[in-house]
């Protein structure tokens, strides 16, 4: 069993100090100890917001300041923070990336976002990350996404390929298309067998709301837990191996044919592809 932390809060945008602590007030008001191994999710940029275009002023080397904070409540509560994104600023520029701390309080793995938003203009501002994410913990492999990542299905389907179990996903998604959100959530979870925890963050920003209604999805596409569109938490207990029955009772995967699928597939000419009439 595995128990997952859902902390659907407001991020109040270029204040970290703030942000940290709503996060630190979250866990005080929510966490209960548990013999489970706990893993808690934090929204996307959970830190500053979407201040991307001052990302010079607002942005976290390394995110450095990010994980020792999170290092420091991790080994206060015994827990994994896994999937809260951060606006990280690297050799290679800025980054959306999303972090990974073990119990101990140590960063132990992170992901940079892969596919950047163009209404958001993350990619004017942004650095695209180009690796997957799946990572170990108490016995289960768990993968990474965050927000626009959600509407990639192949990116998705890599970390399932690749054994997770479990895929962590940090949005800031807007309330205009929560119902996208939604659909998208069971959708990623029917078509690879695997759970997803997914945390969006709520309140507004420059008159764009987000909708809250994280959640948690099985592998048959049942939500355990969904969210309002307040600010609200929730501890999730699941049985990873459900993944593992549903791949192995589906067989969905043995059944792939790569050989079919491919990413460069010039179009059919009309005559390739036209009826005739008799």
């Amino acid at each position: 069993m595995l128990r997952i932390g859902i902390a659907q809060i407001d991020v109040k945008l270029g204040d970290r100090a703030a942000n940290f602590r709503a996060v630190s007030g979250w866990m005080k008001r929510h966490h209960r100890p548990s013999e489970l191994e706990t893993i808690v999710v934090l929204p996307e940029i959970f830190d500053v917001g979407y201040v991307i275009s001052r990302a010079e002023k607002y942005g976290d080397g390394e995110a450095r300041e990010a994980a020792e904070f999170l290092g420091g409540l991790a080994q206060k509560y015994n827990v994994c923070f896994a999937g809260g994104s951060v606006l990280a600023l690297t050799e290679r520029g800025a980054v959306n990336r999303a972090l990974v701390v073990s119990p101990d309080g140590r960063l132990v793995a992170h992901y940079d976002k892969a596919h950047l938003v163009p209404m958001m203009d993350e990619d004017r501002y942004l650095s695209a990350g180009s690796e997957l994410c799946v990572f170990e913990f108490g016995g289960v492999k768990i993968s990474l996404a965050i927000c626009y990542d959600l509407r990639f299905c192949e990116w998705l389907r890599m970390g399932a390929l690749a054994g997770a179990q479990l895929c962590i996903i940090s949005a800031e998604w807007p309330s205009s298309r929560i119902d996208h959100w939604k659909t998208l959530l069971r959708a990623r979870a029917i078509e690879n067998m695997m759970f997803v925890a997914a945390c969006n963050r709520v309140g507004v920003t420059n008159s764009e709301a987000f909708g809250g209604h994280s959640a948690v999805i099985d592998p048959w596409g049942r939500a355990l837990y969904e969210g309002s569109a307040g600010e609200e938490g929730a501890f999730v207990d699941i049985e990873p191996d459900e993944a593992t029955d549903a791949r192995n009772f589906i067989k969905a995967f043995a059944m792939r044919r790569p050989e079919l699928y491919k990413l460069l597939q010039p179009p059919l000419k009309k005559s390739d592809n036209e009826i005739k009439s008799s």
